[in-house]
């Protein structure tokens, strides 16, 4: 039996770099990292390129993110439960399965609403979205996901967000490293959760020798 591989986007570079260097032995296939760039334009075009012309067998949005409300720290991992944003609200039925994968590693992680925004959110609007409920803010998941509806409405999605940007500690501007090399190391530590829980979402995959991930064109 073939299995069909994972494909894992990120809005930036690093977040591929310290993606790549995780432990991917677990993967049933040679997992696909692609990078789409910052913000919901790019993102969607990107993913819609790769959906339309790859045979995947499960979608994760990993990367670098922030928290909007007290109580997340540096090195955390928001896991989305739903996805709300660019008109739309996603629903993700197997965060559960990918945050206990998480917490078997070691992580500390927390599981609640995502929202995605076309700009920056800074101050006073962050804590109007963690007032409704949200966890985290991005700027790419809701349009990976609106194009994985479109295009592969049966393929199993998650989405999660390794904490860098706090309320209490704003970066300075998009697309800067981390601090520290806590959030690195953490989102680096969360590969085999991924490729844990792409194993329990696409069940009909069997475990083959894999080799590191490739990177899409």
């Amino acid at each position: 039996m073939s299995a069909a591989p994972l494909l894992v986007v990120c809005a930036l570079a690093p977040e591929v770099w310290a993606l790549r260097g995780g432990d991917w032995t677990g993967a049933a296939v040679t997992p696909v990292l692609a990078r789409t760039g910052m913000g919901p334009a790019r993102a969607r075009e990107r993913a819609g390129a790769l959906l339309a012309t790859g045979g995947y067998g499960g979608l994760a949005v990993a990367g670098f993110g922030a928290a909007v409300g007290p109580g997340c720290r540096p090195g955390d991992v928001i896991v989305a439960d739903r996805v709300q944003g660019q008109g739309a609200f996603h629903a993700l039925g197997s965060a559960e399965a990918l945050a206990a994968q998480l917490r078997g590693r070691g992580l500390t992680v927390h599981i609640g609403p995502h929202h995605t925004a076309d700009h920056v959110v800074r101050g006073l609007e962050r804590r109007a979205l963690h007032a409704q409920g949200a966890l985290a803010v991005d700027m790419e998941a809701a349009a990976v996901l609106a194009a994985a509806a479109e295009l592969r409405p049966e393929l199993p999605v998650a989405v999660l967000r390794v904490v860098v940007d706090t309320p209490e500690r704003e970066l300075l501007r998009p697309g800067t490293l981390p601090a520290g090399l806590q959030a690195w190391r953490a989102l680096r530590a969360a590969v085999p959760a991924l490729t844990a829980w792409h194993r329990f979402a696409a069940p009909a995959t069997e475990t083959l020798p894999s080799t590191l991930p490739q990177e899409a064109s």
